[in-house]
């Protein structure tokens, strides 16, 4: 069903095919940035049909490169014998300048890289949402779950009184 605002156009435009909710409540999101994944065919296929988990990934730099570990992209029901494993790793494309700004943030102590939203643009290209991340300890998470109940309920309230 088409909508009429140009936000949903957006939307539809940029076709989300795995997003890590947990993300969010696990991690202090510092920064986020887009990067490019090297995919091969039964891949993109497999992404299309929506067959993707990306809850336990996180990216790490191996070889001057920066890789993606623990994505899960099922294997493609019509692949032959050249199908695709599920867990390799996949080489993330950034520009020479992110990599570095990733690669010393990695280098600090609890700051990881972790993969926010999968999708494809407007153009039809495979894209990952990365986040520069903080762990959150237990407390934090618990914080962050008053601080968002006690704004649904104020929501709630200020909606009653009217």
């Amino acid at each position: 069903m088409p909508c009429a605002t140009w936000v949903c156009l957006i939307d539809e435009m940029t076709r989300s095919v795995a997003e890590n909710r947990k993300a969010r409540h696990d991690y202090f999101i510092e920064e986020t940035l887009e990067a490019g994944l090297i995919l091969t065919g039964t891949e993109v296929k497999s992404l299309r049909a929506g067959q993707a988990s990306i809850a336990e990934a996180y990216a790490v730099e191996r070889d001057g490169t920066l890789q993606l570990i623990n994505a899960h992209i099922a294997e493609y029901k019509g692949g032959n014998q050249f199908n695709h494993e599920p867990l390799r790793p996949r080489q993330l494309l950034l520009h020479k300048r992110e990599m570095d700004r990733l690669t010393t943030s990695i280098a600090r102590a609890g700051i990881t890289v972790v993969p926010l939203k999968l999708y494809f643009n407007e153009r039809g290209i495979a894209k990952i949402l990365l986040g520069i991340a903080k762990g959150k300890r237990q407390h934090d998470k618990r914080a962050s779950i008053k601080d968002r109940d006690w704004k649904r309920d104020q929501a709630r309230l200020m909606r009653d009184r009217g």
